[in-house]
């Protein structure tokens, strides 16, 4: 998975980027800290990798990883180039997911660039924006189409009527996601990338003091979420940077006593799952035992496919037993002997926990 972090300065995006991705981004109390795009990949913690580390012995075990993208914070006008702009839009159309940022926090060090914590109204200037980047994103490919033609083949005028489609919801400023028009011009041109048909996790960043409460800011952002089919996550950025770097023992303990169950990139790692409905499964090749993640309904040989493609062109088979199952056996010897290990083709769907070994030549 690749997320693009997106936000109002000040939200607190680049401490949410340092506390997933274990960054060292430097954070100030002033906008536009970040200049250039920071990128980090993190590892999606996964309790059944310690099951599976305990039935296969590997000498490495790798889990399914997801990468952050990091952008300077969004101002009115950013879809235009106003701030640090479309050169930061631009880098956000190969993500998967935007986690939009919103400040659900009070703090008189960390000035709201607006003016006071208000989740809806920060939430609707980040959207619009995006929404403006898209319109300018359709004019241009419009032109691109047009340019020194007197006449388009019948695929061009097409997709000429796709686009203008597309910008007349755009121009009303709504986004096209979930609509036929966005699906539609996804299938026939997805070079475009639109940032408003993208999935939206809202992040908010709440204040340690509002750790285990629900706060009027809080149930705004579920509202709107809510309304817009997104997912909502609410962490202490602040908090989350602080315990990255001590042990796992101590950081267990630490937010055990801070009333905190999972951990911000567990969280939102799930958060992510559930809105691009993917999977996770396993592979023991060799001395590794590996978590890959990839879309509901991949077939196996797409899945082997992830691994190299190599393994996909070679596909023969695929030896599936799910994790329950196996955890059940106590061991793939005991579980083979009861029938649990099955053979699946290249069409078989991959389900969520699959332990798979893929055959081929």
């Amino acid at each position: 998975m690749k997320i693009g972090i997106v936000g109002l300065p000040n939200a607190g995006k680049s401490t949410v980027f340092n506390a997933l991705a274990h960054a060292r981004v430097e954070v100030k109390k002033h906008p536009f800290t970040t200049i250039e795009p920071n990128v980090g990949m993190a590892a999606i913690p996964d309790k059944r990798l310690e099951v599976l580390k305990g039935f296969f012995q590997p000498e490495k075990v790798v889990p399914a990883m997801v990468r952050f993208v990091d952008v300077a914070g969004l101002v009115e006008g950013a879809g235009r180039g106003q701030g640090l702009g479309n050169q930061f839009l631009a880098s956000l159309r190969e993500t998967d997911a935007l986690a939009h940022v919103v400040a659900c926090f009070h703090s008189a060090d960390v000035p709201h660039v607006l003016g006071g914590i208000d989740p809806a109204r920060d939430i609707e200037v980040i959207r619009q924006e995006l929404v403006l980047a898209d319109l300018q994103v359709c004019e241009r490919a419009r032109e691109k189409l047009r340019k020194g033609r007197r006449e388009l083949t019948r695929e061009e005028e097409e997709k000429v009527k796709s686009l203008e489609t597309v910008m007349e919801i755009l121009a009303q400023g709504k986004n096209v996601k979930g609509t036929e028009a966005g699906e539609k011009i996804a299938a026939a041109q997805p070079e475009l990338n639109l940032l408003s048909s993208k999935p939206v996790i809202y992040v908010g960043n709440i204040g340690e003091e509002d750790l285990g409460r629900e706060t009027a800011a809080m149930a705004a952002v579920r509202k709107l979420a809510r309304e817009e089919g997104a997912e909502t996550v609410f962490l202490c950025a602040r908090l989350e940077e602080e315990v990255i770097n001590l042990p796992e023992e101590e950081r267990l303990l630490y937010r055990r006593e801070m009333g905190i169950v999972e951990s911000g990139l567990g969280v939102l790692a799930g958060a992510a799952f559930r809105l691009l409905d993917m999977v996770t499964f396993f592979t023991k090749e060799g001395v590794e035992v590996r978590a890959w993640s990839v879309k509901r309904s991949t077939t196996a040989s797409a899945a082997a496919g992830q691994i190299h493609t190599d393994i996909e062109r070679g596909f023969i088979k695929a030896e599936v037993i799910s994790f329950p199952e196996l955890e059940e056996a106590g061991s793939l010897a005991a579980a083979r002997s009861r029938g649990s290990l099955r053979f699946e083709g290249r069409d078989y769907m991959v389900e969520e926990g699959d332990v798979i070994r893929f055959h081929f030549h």
